[in-house]
């Protein structure tokens, strides 16, 4: 990035992703108007104050819902960028249209009808994800080359079934509809994997944070489902929220964010690496077979797990690595930091 400072517009700044983005644009020197569901939960954004208080960048933060019309307007007038991540995370919904689906879209649309309003916003840069990109594993079965790509989209996702995965898919669809009604301004998607790394809030909800804890107090110790994903390190996708903001070229693209491929023994044998003997990781694979009858009381249906349990897959970073001169961390680094911070923070006993 130039030594130039500019304003940021960024959503749900208090979110996983969201709150390194906050915390570099500070660091580098930027003005951060950051959006917050409640100012009087202060408790959520102390630590983005207390990042803001040593940092050479300014904070502002304001009270904004992705689901009421114009509460971003105000905020998107001062900013040359919009960095939208803000997005409902859930995996167990009793109604996906509402509970995801609506509130993904709906947001996205609100965020990006403001930004487009602004005659000062430059880009708007999409928080997206690879499950935008595919829906189930399965789906690289129909690729020659063995890797999902920025050309891919998510075409076997609904709402009665990969129903994140699906609202992940409309929103960016929302996203692009918009952008295309018009000339003056730039969009680009960010398309992370499994987020992993240390968190900069002091709270253990994040789905990616429950996830590996889970793995740290023995809910997988009899075994793991042999389920493949694509990792990256969370500061990572802060680093390329930024980049594809302030380049120059990359409109319209979509940038996958994924340092390598694995599924879940690959990190219970790196945490086992660096933590020997302090954790009752799992060591085997739940028989595919025998998911068919564990599935329905993990939540998982007989569709998933056919189309998911047991199929390896690979991304294609390639266009990622030109355009915003991406050199990821290693898997391993990201999750030795991520244990020692849980450790640190007494999360793991």
């Amino acid at each position: 990035m130039s030594n130039s400072t500019y304003s940021f517009l960024v959503t749900g700044a208090t979110g996983y992703i969201a709150s390194w983005i906050v915390r570099d644009l500070l660091k580098a020197g930027h003005k951060v108007y950051g959006s917050v569901r409640d100012l009087n939960q202060k408790e959520k954004y102390e630590h983005l104050l207390n990042v803001a208080e040593k940092a050479p960048g300014t904070l502002e933060l304001f009270e904004a819902d992705l689901l009421i019309d114009g509460s971003f307007t105000e905020a998107a007038k001062v900013c040359d960028y919009v960095l939208h991540t803000a997005s409902p995370f859930k995996i167990n919904v009793k109604d996906a249209e509402k509970e995801l689906v609506e509130p993904a879209v709906k947001g996205t649309e609100n965020v990006m009808k403001s930004a487009l309003a602004s005659d000062r916003v430059r880009r708007i840069v999409v928080t997206s994800s690879v499950a935008a990109i595919y829906g189930d594993n399965q789906d690289i079965q129909e690729k020659s080359d063995g890797q999902f790509g920025p050309e891919d989209w998510n075409t076997t996702s609904s709402a009665d079934h990969q129903a994140y995965s699906y609202s992940k898919t409309e929103a960016e669809k929302a996203a692009r509809r918009l952008i295309e009604q018009q000339t003056e301004k730039d969009l680009v998607t960010i398309h992370p994997g499994f987020v992993l790394g240390p968190s900069l809030a002091p709270r253990k909800d994040s789905t990616s944070i429950d996830f590996i804890l889970q793995m740290l107090n023995g809910q997988f110790k009899v075994g793991a489902p042999k389920l493949f994903f694509g990792f990256v390190d969370v500061r990572d996708i802060s680093e390329m929220h930024i980049r594809a903001a302030v380049m120059e070229r990359g409109n319209g693209e979509r940038y996958i964010g994924v340092s390598e491929s694995g599924h879940m023994l690959d990190l219970a044998k790196k945490i086992e690496a660096h933590f020997p003997g302090e954790f009752p990781l799992p060591t085997r694979f739940i028989p595919k077979l025998l998911m068919y009858f564990m599935g329905p009381f993990l939540g998982l249906s007989w569709k998933f797990i056919r189309r998911n349990i047991s199929v390896p897959i690979s991304f294609d970073t390639s266009l990622t690595k030109r355009d915003l001169e991406m050199d990821f961390i290693p898997l391993e680094e990201s999750l030795q930091n991520m244990v020692k911070q849980m450790k640190k923070r007494n999360w793991t006993n």
